[in-house]
């Protein structure tokens, strides 16, 4: 669905700023048509890369929890060791504030060090929560494994997603810079930072 609407929004810049180019008798108009085209196109592309990084970061926070309350339900089952559980929760409970932004992204050592984090927390208590034979008895936890796994899986397709509509918009930045200038000064109209998980061509 996010897919969809992305595109849509782009096939309609697209038409607009090609009827845009067409010749018309009031040149007047036609620069100011072009002109809300062109700002109608930045804002459904803010739009589209908002919505991208919302349901990326909602889903990594409901991972979290997700994490958090198999934590819970480890505590809860005596087969487990109860120190290694509070180390693990206090790794999950700094987990969130190593987390990038879309600003410091840029700085790919931030993205690279919260992956290792996430990734390392994950495999081990995934791990640790299979390891007992309790495991096979319990639904919850056996559930929680799965939705946690899943929602790991996914991250790199959201990132995949997430890139693929800010190279367009950066694309379209560089294209129409000059006149997006004329009609704000805007600071947010700076090009974006990428995951790099899609090739610029």
């Amino acid at each position: 669905m996010m897919k969809y609407f992305a595109s849509l929004f782009i096939l309609l810049c697209a038409i607009a700023l090609v009827n845009c180019g067409k010749q018309k008798p009031d040149a007047v108009q036609t620069e100011f048509t072009k002109a809300d085209s062109l700002m109608d196109c930045y804002l459904a592309y803010q739009d589209s890369i908002l919505q991208s990084w919302n349901v990326m970061i909602n889903d990594d926070n409901q991972k979290i929890n997700s994490m958090h309350n198999l934590l819970h339900e480890l505590f809860m089952t005596a087969a487990y060791d109860r120190d290694l559980l509070r180390t693990y929760e206090g790794q999950l409970d700094h987990l969130a504030g190593l987390r990038y932004t879309q600003l410091t992204m840029g700085n790919v050592d931030v993205v690279e060090e919260y992956d290792f984090a996430s990734e390392a927390l994950v495999a081990e208590l995934l791990s640790l929560a299979e390891s007992k034979a309790e495991f096979a008895s319990n639904p919850t936890i056996q559930n929680l494994v799965e939705v946690i796994r899943m929602a790991d899986q996914r991250v790199y397709n959201y990132r995949e997603e997430y890139d693929s509509i800010v190279l367009k918009y950066n694309n379209f930045l560089r294209m129409n810079r000059t006149h997006l200038q004329e009609i704000s000064q805007s600071d947010s109209m700076l090009e974006k930072h990428l995951f790099q998980m899609v090739s610029p061509d």
